[in-house]
């Protein structure tokens, strides 16, 4: 590495204990880099979002984009700061996932329609904008398009799936889709 690639690498590692995953690839541009990894430090510890909801964001990004190596970094998190696991279980296979929380259900329904439609309806945008003012619908819509970024690159790089964890999405293995009879990849 040069120094420039070498002074980002130790802020990296200081900040989120080591260089993984993604920066090992966006280290090789290292202005890219460091912008990615200030946006993607925002949105992970310091956006407008509750924990529980920032982690949900970047589920709901990974399994959109199917990135693996995302989604095994985070499911216990997410977890863990109070996502049901029902709804991790719904969301790894693209099924509706249920809130018993208004604001968690309204938020869920928000993500999935900017993922799923690319627009979100007045209701819905109404229904969040409720919950989580301005301010956190923005804050949203940057944590979505971090975690995009971020599945994009870790799938289009073939960043490290982890070998000792179970393949999380059922209709994915290793970069490929899976035909739904299980007969392999796609071609």
């Amino acid at each position: 590495m040069n120094p420039r690639q070498q002074e980002l690498a130790a802020r990296i590692a200081g900040r989120r204990g080591a260089v993984r995953g993604p920066f090992r690839v966006w280290l090789h541009s290292p202005e890219m880099c460091e912008r990615a990894e200030s946006l993607g430090a925002f949105a992970r510890f310091d956006c407008a979002l509750p924990r529980h909801l920032r982690e949900l964001t970047l589920l709901m990004a990974a399994r959109n984009w199917d990135a693996q190596y995302s989604w095994n970094a985070h499911v216990r998190q997410a977890i863990e700061a109070g996502i049901p696991e029902a709804a991790v279980k719904a969301v790894a296979e693209k099924r509706e996932a249920v809130f018993d929380d208004d604001a968690d259900q309204a938020f869920y329904q928000f993500c999935r329609e900017v993922l799923e439609n690319h627009f979100v309806s007045d209701e819905t945008f109404a229904r969040a904008l409720e919950h989580f003012g301005p301010k956190g619908l923005v804050d949203t819509i940057g944590a979505l398009g971090n975690f995009t970024m971020l599945g994009m690159c870790l799938n289009t790089f073939q960043v490290d799936l982890q070998a000792d964890r179970e393949p999380p999405f059922p209709d994915i293995r290793g970069y490929a889709r899976v035909v739904p009879d299980g007969d392999g990849p796609r071609p």
